[in-house]
C-alpha cells in the first residue's frame, strides 16, 4: 500500500530525531529553569550574613560592630 510506508534515512534519521529531542526537551528545560530563578524573587542572605543578623538581633554584639562587620562581608 503506497503513502504510508516511509523508509526514511534509516538508523540515521531515528539517531538524528532523537539528537533533535533531546536538544529541544533540555533548551526547553533549561528556559524554564533561568525564569524560574529570574522570578523567584530576591535572594536570601549568605550564611554569615545571617549568623551576623542573628547575633546583633539577640544583642550578642552592638551597632559599630554589626556595622563593621557587616562592610566586611559586603567587601
Amino acid at each position: 500500500m503506497y503513502g504510508w510506508h516511509w523508509d526514511g534515512m534509516g538508523w540515521l534519521g531515528g539517531l538524528l530525531v532523537l539528537i533533535a529531542m533531546v536538544v529541544f526537551w533540555g533548551g526547553l528545560l533549561t528556559a524554564a529553569v533561568l525564569v524560574i530563578r529570574h522570578f523567584s524573587g530576591p535572594r536570601t542572605a549568605s550564611g554569615a550574613q545571617r549568623i551576623l543578623d542573628e547575633r546583633f538581633a539577640r544583642g550578642e554584639i552592638d551597632a559599630e560592630e554589626y556595622a563593621a562587620r557587616r562592610a566586611k562581608l559586603a567587601g
